[in-house]
């Protein structure tokens, strides 16, 4: 692995240098601003407390501003802090990409990190993934899992080179490219003729930002219900679970009823919330390597 450390000159108003930025004090300084702790910081990079706490200080009196306000139980960004913290995102992100291309092969090869909702990973998604990786071995493949507007902001800082989500995005540093528009069905256990009794309903719904339970809310408030007995699952594969027990129902894509859910009962829901898209996203400025544009061609191809 190539280790690049790059020293930036900082001039004050007056023309004199003040000092130079080295890109481990902005790693330094991004894993603080992330862990909320300067000791958590150091466990986590492996450096002694005081060797972090050092490196931030001659980092502040280098740029003659204070990044972080001190508290007895962590720091939080300055103002100034939090404009620095988008800069040395991209500058980190930037002297990774240098290395990345300098070393890119011919072939999909390197690291690659990819972002997926839940709802896609409980279907072929697992199957492309054995694929793209007999196909290219030589890639070293991180996968995250979470909802959408956790993944976004993962893709926005740089920590993901993209992601799979469900929704409609709109942002001047994405590019966001439609996969497969998903039809939403309302699933219960029976699969009868009667439509379930909405006012009725016990649900089964994930946590506060997933697109399907925001469908669900603005459905149900149309017909004046509020959804108000519900049952809150982390995990998609225990929700379905829930579901396929008769505790509860949901509404969710009807390209989940495979396999052990192919039975459950699946009800039409009213066009205005019908349907929904799988898109992928990423940064407009991140550079598109070969193993993540190979990922992405694979997962279309599935998808079609």
């Amino acid at each position: 692995m190539i280790d690049i450390d790059i020293g930036i000159t900082i001039i004050d108003v007056h023309g004199m240098e003040r000092g130079a930025l080295e890109l481990s004090d902005l790693k330094v300084f991004v894993e603080i601003a992330k862990e909320g702790s300067i000791s958590r910081a150091a466990e986590s990079l492996g450096y002694v407390q005081s060797n972090v706490t050092a490196r931030i200080r001659k980092l502040e009196d280098e740029l003659g501003v204070p990044l972080f306000y001190r508290q007895p139980k962590g720091v939080t960004l300055t103002d100034k802090g939090e404009i620095f913290k988008e800069y040395a995102h991209t500058i980190l992100n930037l002297s990774s990409e240098a290395v990345t291309r300098v070393k890119e092969t011919s072939y999909p090869s390197g690291p690659l990190a990819i972002g997926v909702v839940d709802s896609i990973t409980c279907l072929n998604f697992i199957d492309v993934l054995a694929d793209y990786q007999h196909r290219y071995p030589d890639v070293s493949l991180s996968i995250w899992t979470g909802n959408s507007p956790d993944l976004l902001d993962k893709v926005l800082n740089h920590q993901l080179d993209g992601a799979f989500v469900i929704g409609n995005f709109d942002s001047p540093y994405l590019i966001v490219e439609n996969i497969q528009d998903e039809e939403l069905k309302l699933i219960s256990q029976s699969s009868g003729d009667d439509y379930p009794d909405l006012a009725n309903t016990r649900w089964a719904v994930s946590p506060i930002g997933c697109p399907f339970r925001r469908i669900l809310e603005e459905w149900l408030q149309g017909e004046g219900i509020s959804l108000g007995n519900f049952i809150e699952f982390s995990s998609l594969e225990t929700l379905i679970g829930c579901v396929r027990s008769g505790l509860a129902a949901t509404v969710m894509p009807a390209s989940a009823l495979t396999g052990v859910y192919s039975q459950l009962g699946a009800f039409p829901v009213p066009e205005k919330y019908r349907y929904t898209q799988t898109s992928l996203v990423r940064r407009k400025d991140r550079y598109s390597s070969k193993a993540f544009t190979a990922f992405s061609q694979l997962m279309r191809e599935s998808m079609k």
